[in-house]
């Protein structure tokens, strides 16, 4: 039942997604939560104007993706602990007018790389707002990391051992077969994993419980086809 009471969270990108849509309405009903989640197609050049519509309808929250999660710093009122280290944020949340950036992306992919902490590199491609949350989770793990970008991109040839992490929307990249990879495009599994992972924190976040974990997992594939779009109905 929506109502007047009822919370609006939504997410903003260059082109909306449903993935979020998806997972975040599921937690929502198994929670019995009176929220919803929208995603939004949001240009560079109305950025500005969206933020000042979370603010001006009361929006409690706002998932912020690629290419938005540096800019959008400009037009917050606080930044978190991780945000002023990473310089980038993918979470607002609205506390009664003021909103607060956040960044669970560096969560997610501290979570995924700390099961790696026994291999000697990581090697980190790109170094856009998703990269410098990888990359911060990825220092406090390992001490330093490699970063690649389009300047030394065919560098990735030469990797033998080690983590590669995907931070581009580069697609099918090939990498040795001793090589761990972790893409973080939504079309992959541990792209998936990694928008489950940050989506937690943003659950908590947005709403103060702990995101069903296990309900999501278990019925995850139902949920993603549930929710399709382009599904016939």
């Amino acid at each position: 039942m929506i109502n007047k009471k009822t919370e609006l969270c939504i997410s903003m990108a260059k082109q909306a997604g449903n993935f979020g849509c998806s997972i975040h309405n599921a937690a929502f009903k198994k929670m019995k939560l009176n929220f919803i989640y929208k995603s939004f197609s949001v240009d560079e050049s109305s950025l500005k104007q969206a933020v000042e519509g979370i603010r001006a309808l009361g929006i409690r929250g706002a998932g912020v993706t690629m290419p938005h999660k540096v800019d959008v710093l400009r037009y917050v009122d606080e930044h978190s602990e991780e945000v002023s280290a990473i310089g980038a944020a993918n979470t607002i949340v609205n506390n009664s007018g003021t909103l607060k950036a956040y960044n669970t992306d560096c969560y997610s992919a501290y979570a995924a790389l700390s099961r790696y902490v026994d291999h000697d590199n990581v090697h980190i491609l790109g170094d856009g707002g998703y990269s410098k949350a990888v990359q911060y989770s990825a220092k406090k793990l390992f001490g330093s990391v490699n970063v690649i970008t389009r300047q030394n991109w065919g560098s990735i040839d030469n990797i033998r051992e080690g983590v590669i992490f995907n931070c581009t929307p580069v697609e099918n990249i090939n990498v040795n077969k001793d090589v761990v990879f972790i893409d973080c495009l939504i079309n992959t599994r541990s792209g998936q994993e990694l928008s489950l992972l940050q989506a937690s924190k943003q659950f908590k976040l947005y709403t103060g419980f702990e995101f069903p974990f296990g309900y999501i997992r278990e019925n995850f594939d139902q949920i993603l086809e549930d929710n399709d779009p382009n599904k016939e109905r």
